[in-house]
């Protein structure tokens, strides 16, 4: 059984909130069919943990060894080597925005992009993109130029950057590359 307002002043606040719903709610539906559309319900924090599951699984797919990073400066441990996991749905420009990327302990950082009925994929080496930031060319997300606590990408998955497009791209280039990177001496 349904709960009921009985409070006329809640009652009228409630009629308002209906009307105004549409101009706040997603205008894009093309995530309702999508079999990645529940990750854009999910609040931040866990949508990271869910990007985290989503590698994880698919590298045990794909047969490449697995563990949880010791601590929190990395996410995964794919053969033996530090990867981050970074994730992002495709945002209503057309492009992907990987956030909160420190320089901590890890080897690889790992960006999966997810679109309604596509995915994307890039595994780079972490000094690549230190170097980049420390270039300017990857930008401080807080804190503008000078800011050095982290720092994000924007891409658009059909123009990737011209750095970018060695490190992955399609899901199948993106884990080709991963493991590439899992098999190189440290």
């Amino acid at each position: 059984m349904g709960q009921r307002i009985y409070d006329f002043e809640v009652s009228r606040l409630s009629e308002i909130a209906s009307n105004i719903m549409p101009d706040y709610q997603e205008k894009n539906d093309q995530w309702v069919n999508s079999p990645f559309g529940w990750l854009k319900t999910l609040p931040s924090r866990r949508r990271g943990a869910a990007f985290e599951r989503l590698v994880h699984e698919w590298c045990v797919e794909n047969q490449l060894e697995v563990s949880s990073s010791p601590d929190s400066d990395a996410d995964l441990v794919l053969a033996g080597v530090r990867v981050e996991v970074k994730g992002s749905t495709l945002w209503e420009t057309g492009t992907y925005t990987f956030q909160q990327i420190r320089n901590q302990n890890y080897d690889v950082l790992l960006c999966l992009g997810i679109c309604p009925f596509d995915a994307h994929c890039w595994a780079i080496p972490k000094d690549h993109i230190i170097s980049l930031w420390n270039a300017g060319i990857v930008r401080s997300q807080h804190g503008g130029a000078s800011g050095r606590d982290t720092a994000w990408i924007t891409v658009n998955p059909a123009k990737p950057h011209d750095w970018m497009r060695p490190y992955g791209g399609s899901l199948d280039a993106g884990f080709a590359n991963l493991k590439l990177l899992t098999r190189r001496p440290r």
